[in-house]
């Protein structure tokens, strides 16, 4: 045995391993343990892949097929035929889902088409009535996106077109009312000029059918005189032509009806793939872009009859001289530039950052495939995405910038917050971990995008500089898995060699995302089974360690083969470096999220010690006043309205004993039921707890938490699923903290 530690001992130092006592792990197929439940990802429900909404309405722009399919059941699955049709709309969506992950695209009619006849062969014709009911039920067609490397732009660029078709509907309509309103003024100078009272324009104005009712050279006569002489300024009709003329000719925006205007000018195209080039068509239309802008401020004011040559001549002649302003730019279209981070030279990099402290609106996308590349000094050394989190870090530190950061799984929950983005007045960085590179670990992008924000080496994040003016309401970290951990902490359970279940909770680190990269190989040693010993620990307990000397215990992680058996792989020093680098960063994050706030927690550390030092004298001071001095205020107290005793006291409301909940004003904060369940159980503002979803979780989850109380102000109720395993016994385990 003590050869077997050595061993491990000299590979976490050196990384180099002794191949009679340790395996290598390439082509062992590993993963980590925890990714043992998603091996076939069509076999399971979740987010992916997505509808494309074509036609949205409010903010829906994107729907998950998962969640299209659960609304469709509750409208088409009633009655004694619910059970057949929910059946059957599952195997239809599993299809549904296989075909995408093996390539498939189109639209969800086109999709659900091509499943439901596969599904169909064979079947009877119920299976084709239950499908027929629930796609009634679903109003709604889109391309189909799975989640995979070309996601992220193709979900970003839909909802922009979506923001850019709202803005250039109420930029037409704005547009026609000027155009409109300058053409009525045009239209009654000529009505009262010469031309427009002639005899011959009468007779036009009027129609052939009144030639002999009316005297039209008479009734020219009558208007010369009736109407007033003052003439129109010719500058102010000039100026109104040339105010039409910019108008008619803008090529920000398509015009309504474009198609049947032959000669015009081809709009502009806003969406780009490179910084550069987005920068460089910005330049260039600026000029057309205030000329646009000066013209729409000009016209309100000659509809109003506001404008005035000797007031406003010189002012408007100097119309964005230094550039224009976020509300005058607000009602044109913005950029979106998407760039990959793989293929960012230097020159667009800072073309990146220009545009990102310009203050332009323009938005970009930063589609990150890889955050486990080597770093640039080489030698092993991993970079996790130093550099896209640069970037991000960056452009949070300008301030003015909004920015949202997520892996690609984690998408379609973030879509309101890349909603925000689109619509802030001005810049926005959109940095998003695809997980591609997985594909060359045979592991799909979900999974791999998932782990990294799971690991903390991609964490989800938005900074959005118009919610308010401090960071506790610009920053928003709680999309990550129990935030107020340095690991999320899952639970997992396997059958040991005695056939017994077996479970224990595992911390999922970086290094648990690193191992499930091929690439990172030979930073592990698989130790045989009959080489496990005492020396290998956890790779978070290793974290918490500080050395001193050799070390004699060895981080190591849980993984599975292709066959899912068990298997303990020991880590070299270098990944437990990168993994403390990754944690630090996480604390970073945290203390601008206000979790474990250093400046917060060192405040209440000095208003406690303040509050037990007043405490501390109030006490003295009681024990050393004068016996008599305590029998008078005794007695002052007797004969005092006792105002306290008669206040009300507030009682805990009545519950039912089938109900579940937590006496939440006793809570300790001891963290146990979080752990167990960080969905079903969730922290109020004082950091006390309760059952935030009952649904995110099983009864049995609610006994153990009950158990492991310490406090014992968890009571589980009665069981909302009669058909959950161990009902008996968890049951009898529930009495004392009914």
């Amino acid at each position: 045995m003590e050869a077997d530690t050595q061993a491990h001992v000299a590979f976490f130092l050196t990384g180099r391993r002794q191949s009679e006592l340790l395996d290598a792990v390439d082509g062992l197929d590993l993963r980590p343990a925890l990714f043992a439940g998603y091996r076939e990802l069509s076999q399971l429900r979740y987010d992916y892949p997505v509808v494309l909404v074509a036609k949205p309405s409010d903010e829906h722009f994107v729907q998950s097929l998962s969640g299209l399919m659960d609304a469709a059941l509750a409208a088409a699955a009633r009655g004694s035929e619910a059970e057949r049709i929910r059946k059957h709309a599952m195997r239809l969506e599993q299809e549904i889902r296989a075909l995408v992950a093996a390539g498939a695209s189109g639209s969800l009619s086109a999709i659900w088409d091509k499943a439901a006849s596969r599904l169909a062969k064979g079947a009877d014709k119920s299976m084709t009535d239950s499908l027929r009911r629930v796609r009634a039920a679903i109003k709604i067609d889109g391309e189909l996106a799975d989640c995979d490397a070309a996601m992220p732009a193709r979900l970003l660029r839909h909802a922009w077109s979506e923001v850019q078709k709202q803005k250039a509907e109420a930029f037409r309509k704005d547009l026609d009312r000027l155009v409109l309103k300058l053409s009525d003024i045009l239209k009654a100078d000529f009505e009262r000029s010469e031309a427009g009272r002639s005899a011959k324009h009468l007779k036009a104005s009027v129609g052939s059918g009144y030639n002999d009712t009316f005297d039209f050279d008479a009734m020219s006569r009558l208007l010369a005189k009736s109407l007033p002489k003052d003439a129109f300024p010719e500058i102010r009709r000039k100026r109104i032509r040339e105010l039409l003329a910019v108008l008619g000719a803008q090529q920000f925006y398509p015009s309504a009806d474009a198609t049947a205007k032959k000669g015009t000018a081809k709009p502009y195209t806003f969406f780009f793939d490179s910084c550069s080039d987005a920068l460089a068509a910005f330049r260039e239309r600026m000029p057309r872009l205030t000329e646009l802008a000066r013209a729409i401020a000009i016209a309100e004011l000659e509809i109003d009859g506001q404008y005035s040559e000797a007031k406003h001549g010189a002012l408007f002649e100097q119309f964005g001289a230094n550039g224009l302003d976020p509300q005058d730019l607000a009602p044109f279209p913005d950029y979106l530039v998407c760039v990959n981070a793989g293929r960012l030279r230097a020159d667009e990099h800072a073309q990146l950052m220009e545009i990102l402290s310009s203050g332009l609106p323009i938005k970009v996308m930063l589609q990150i495939d890889d955050i486990l590349e080597e770093a640039s000094v080489g030698d092993g050394n991993l970079s996790s995405g130093t550099r896209s989190r640069q970037i991000a870090n960056m452009a949070i530190g300008l301030n003015e910038v909004y920015v949202l950061q997520s892996a690609s799984s984690n998408l379609f929950r973030f879509r309101e917050r890349m909603l925000r983005g689109l619509t802030y007045g001005g810049p926005a960085l959109f940095s998003v971990f695809t997980g591609a590179s997985a594909e060359a670990s045979g592991l799909p992008p979900y999974l791999m995008s998932a782990a990294a924000m799971e690991s903390r080496a991609f964490p989800a994040f938005t900074y959005d500089p118009s919610a308010g003016t401090n960071w506790a309401s610009r920053f928003y970290l709680e999309a990550n898995s129990q935030v107020e951990l340095d690991w999320p902490i899952q639970g997992f359970s396997y059958e040991d060699e005695s056939h017994q279940r077996v479970s224990e909770d595992l911390a999922f680190t970086l290094v648990d995302f690193v191992a499930s990269d091929h690439r990172y190989a030979r930073h592990l040693a698989r130790v045989p089974r009959e080489k496990w010993n005492g020396s290998m620990i956890p790779v978070d307990e290793s974290l918490t360690r500080e050395r001193k000397g050799l070390p004699d215990k060895v981080p190591s992680v849980m993984m599975v083969d292709a066959n899912n058996v068990l298997q303990k792989v020991i880590v070299d020093e270098r990944l437990i470096r990168e993994a403390r680098r990754c944690r630090e960063m996480w604390h970073s994050l945290q203390e601008l999220g206000g979790v474990h706030n250093s400046h917060a927690e060192k405040l209440l550390a000095r208003e406690r010690k303040a509050w037990e030092e007043r405490m501390q004298k109030e006490a003295e001071a009681h024990a050393a006043a004068p016996v008599s001095a305590a029998v008078a205020s005794a007695e002052r107290s007797t004969s005092a309205t006792p105002v306290a005793a008669s206040a009300p006291v507030e009682e805990e409301p009545q519950r039912s004993p089938d109900e579940a909940y937590i006496e939440t004003p006793r809570c300790s904060t001891c963290n146990e039921c979080t752990t167990i369940n960080s969905k079903m159980f969730g922290y109020d503002g004082n950091k006390q707890a309760y059952i935030a979803d009952i649904n995110a979780g099983t009864y049995a989850q609610l006994v153990e938490a009950a158990e492991s109380c310490q406090v014992s102000i968890i009571h589980p109720g009665k069981p909302r699923n009669p058909n959950e395993p161990g009902l008996e016994e968890l049951l009898k385990r529930a009495e004392p903290f009914l």
